[in-house]
């Protein structure tokens, strides 16, 4: 996520602009998808700090593995040595399997890239894909019908049991959920004396023109906020609660980086962000007092990642134990605090400071498969139309 570069450099990255203003957004949370067990092998190098069940579980499954992995993902999964989880995964993986090499393989295009090979007969040169959410899965079902990108997976890893049962969001179980973050308003508690607690209230007039959101179009951030309207107003109001959202003066931008960017050089003092923004906060000794958490009718939308195998991989039995490895207690912690996500699974090794500074809604919403599936379009372009100048 790019969550962390924005922080780094605080306010010194200029805005791109106001009312409509329309980003690229790349990588992560941060891409829309317009462009478009076997088991783990135990080994004496295992950490001290695995659980005695997670090591119960692989011992009874272990297995010689050897040969080279190609994980593809987005790029901030992998790009920072020290932060990304990417570099750490592969570098205990490995340690656990001395004979396995783990490639990355980050186009520029994402999933969608797979997408288009698959679609013009190409073979996919990769194994597992990390980064699918529910939108991807639409469109590779729309895009390639009974052709199979991704295969089944969970009745392969005996980790799976410990996903969380809200957080499956694909019928077919290809895609494995490792890591989910919940939208939320982030505010400036300096400037914000009273927050606001329901969709409502951010149409009152004490918060005209105070709030930032991202476009939906071109946001994944964006449409999640515009999906959490949906859930909670109904099909037949959230445009007309955006309308009265856009005549209390919210500001539109194109990408989740430049909405943030913004509010931290003082656009506005809300913006739709992360509920573990002050995770980042703290991590970069920033104004605690500055970066709030608030919940709109007691909810965050949620927005689970997921990892899938390649139908055709030709080392199905490593990918299967690369995406179990994801889902262990110790991994799963590692994600969550790298990735600055909640983890996916019920049992992640997680530092005091991550709990204590990472907000969980008390009431998680979100769309599954089957209600987005036929409606999501039609509903985003419905709401550029009116909101956005189509754009």
């Amino acid at each position: 996520m790019k969550r962390r570069t924005v922080l780094k450099r605080g306010g010194a990255v200029g805005i791109v602009g106001l009312a409509g203003c329309i980003g690229g957004g790349s990588g992560g949370q941060e891409t829309t998808t317009d462009g478009t067990t076997t088991p783990a092998e135990t080994t004496t190098e295992e950490t001290a700090t695995e659980t005695t069940e997670e090591t119960e579980t692989t011992e009874t499954t272990e297995q010689s593995l050897s040969g080279t992995l190609k994980v593809a993902t987005y790029s901030s999964f992998v790009d920072a040595p020290s932060s990304s989880p990417g570099p750490w995964l592969k570098k205990e993986f490995e340690k656990r399997h001395p004979d396995v090499t783990v490639k990355y393989e980050t186009p520029d295009n994402e999933v969608n890239y797979y997408i288009q090979q698959a679609a013009q007969g190409v073979d996919v040169d990769a194994d597992v894909y990390v980064g699918l959410n529910v939108e991807h899965l639409i469109r590779i079902d729309e895009k390639l019908g009974q052709q199979a990108l991704f295969a089944p997976m969970a009745d392969q890893l005996s980790n799976y049991g410990h996903v969380k049962e809200g957080l499956k969001f694909d019928p077919q179980q290809r895609a494995i959920p490792y890591d989910t973050g919940y939208i939320s308003l982030v505010y400036d508690g300096t400037e914000v004396e009273q927050p606001p607690t329901t969709f409502d209230d951010l149409l009152k007039s004490r918060y005209e023109g105070d709030l930032i959101v991202q476009n939906a179009k071109t946001s994944a951030t964006g449409r999640a906020f515009l999906l959490w309207t949906i859930n909670t107003l109904g099909e037949d109001q959230y445009l007309d609660y955006w309308t009265k959202l856009e005549e209390n003066g919210v500001k539109l931008l194109g990408t989740w980086d430049e909405a943030y960017t913004a509010w931290e050089n003082g656009e506005a003092p809300m913006v739709v962000s992360y509920s573990t923004d002050q995770v980042y906060a703290n991590r970069y000794d920033q104004n605690m007092e500055k970066h709030q958490v608030g919940f709109l009718n007691e909810q965050g939308y949620a927005n689970p990642e997921g990892m899938a195998k390649f139908a055709d991989t030709d080392t199905p039995e490593l990918a299967a134990a690369f995406m179990d490895f994801m889902l262990g207690q110790q991994a799963q912690g590692e994600i969550a605090v790298r990735n600055v996500q909640f983890p996916a699974t019920d049992w992640a090794d997680l530092p005091a400071e991550f709990e204590k500074y990472a907000k969980e809604p008390e009431n998680p919403v979100t769309f599954t498969y089957d209600e987005l599936q036929g409606n999501l379009d039609g509903w985003v372009d419905s709401w550029a139309r009116q909101i956005a100048g189509g754009r």
